[in-house]
């Protein structure tokens, strides 16, 4: 079982997610494939990553897997992912000052790419 609390501007949110040992498997899978070498640095021993951790990897293999998105592309993923806009919007300034990531400038928006 999965408990996320918090709010969705005013309105408090209590969420709990029942997942089976399939669908827990999957999700193990898919954060290792995400980066495991960050997950290895990010953990410290005896001691499992953190939500926030675990959003962080999320949004980078997103990125990632993508290989390049509109800034309001992206965004839009981001807060579909944190549940939020604030949230969202710091997720795509800390991925805008991240090394393995590059901004460019088009003309009307800006286009993050992995590199």
């Amino acid at each position: 079982m999965l408990r996320i609390r918090g709010t969705i501007g005013d309105l408090p949110v209590d969420l709990t997610l029942e997942l089976d040992d399939g669908d827990w498997a999957q999700l193990g899978a898919q954060l290792q494939a995400a980066k495991p070498e960050v997950a290895a640095a990010t953990a410290t021993p005896g001691r499992p990553l953190s939500q926030d951790d675990v959003i962080w990897q999320t949004a980078r293999e997103l990125l990632r897997q993508a290989g390049q998105m509109s800034g309001p592309d992206l965004l839009a993923q981001l807060e579909g992912l944190t549940g939020n806009t604030a949230a969202g919007k710091r997720l795509l300034v800390r991925l805008r000052h991240s090394p393995q990531v590059k901004v460019e400038s088009s003309a009307d928006t800006p286009v993050y790419s992995w590199v």
